[in-house]
């Protein structure tokens, strides 16, 4: 069984993801192979909130060049997580406003 800490990778601290805090959503970088519900449940006992959506997407590679070296990023799985309306905000992103 997979842990809390294996699911969610890190935060994704950007400012599209900051946009959406005031609307109690936050964005992870989770594991590639993490469902919804799994992604869910680590977040509730991570944090000790209330999930209400999870919605995900696989972020595909992109051609990255060095000088003459070429090479691909690797793709990643990012979840946004909207909390319900009751719950209270995860104090880690409160921190960075």
């Amino acid at each position: 069984m997979k842990s809390v800490a294996d699911i969610i990778i890190r935060p994704l601290i950007t400012e599209k993801s900051m946009d959406g805090i005031s609307e109690k959503r936050y964005a992870f970088e989770v594991q590639k192979s993490a469902t919804k519900p799994e992604i869910a449940n680590a977040v509730e006992e991570m944090f000790g909130v209330k999930v209400a959506r999870v919605n995900t997407i696989i972020v595909k590679k992109k051609p990255k060049r060095v000088g003459y070296h070429m090479g691909y990023t690797s793709e990643w799985k990012k979840a946004v997580v909207t909390l319900t309306e009751d719950s209270k905000t995860i104090a880690f992103f409160d921190s960075l406003n």
